[in-house]
């Protein structure tokens, strides 16, 4: 199995929106939920109303890439979601990853907390 293990399932989003812990920001939402296996999965949402295809893919990438950075400091068995807002493919990835930072820290998952 790879290092990065993704959420694919409708099912799971759907569980994890519902009852999940959600955190907002202007430029991005995340919503955190225990799992019972010990791996950490992820998953990223953009919406129509983000733009085109380009801004879409680019806020992905952002996301992504600030995960990435993270990965490392957050604790195993969650499951994260993460939705694109509408500032986030117009802003920095570091801008980005502050914000995840922020949330994970008010959720618990990592490890320093």
């Amino acid at each position: 199995m790879g290092k990065y293990v993704t959420v694919k399932e409708n099912r799971d989003f759907s569980r994890i929106y519902h009852k999940g812990r959600s955190f907002v920001s202007p430029v991005l939402v995340t919503y955190v939920i225990k799992n019972r296996s010990g791996n950490i999965r992820y998953g990223i949402t953009t919406g129509k109303k983000i733009g085109n295809a380009v801004k879409r893919s680019r806020a992905r990438r952002v996301i992504r890439a600030s995960y990435y950075q993270l990965y490392s400091e957050i604790k195993p068995g969650h499951d994260i979601i993460f939705v694109a807002r509408g500032k986030t493919p117009f802003v920095k990835s570091q801008t980005v990853m502050q914000a995840m930072k922020k949330h994970l820290e008010s959720a618990g998952v990592l490890k320093g907390t």
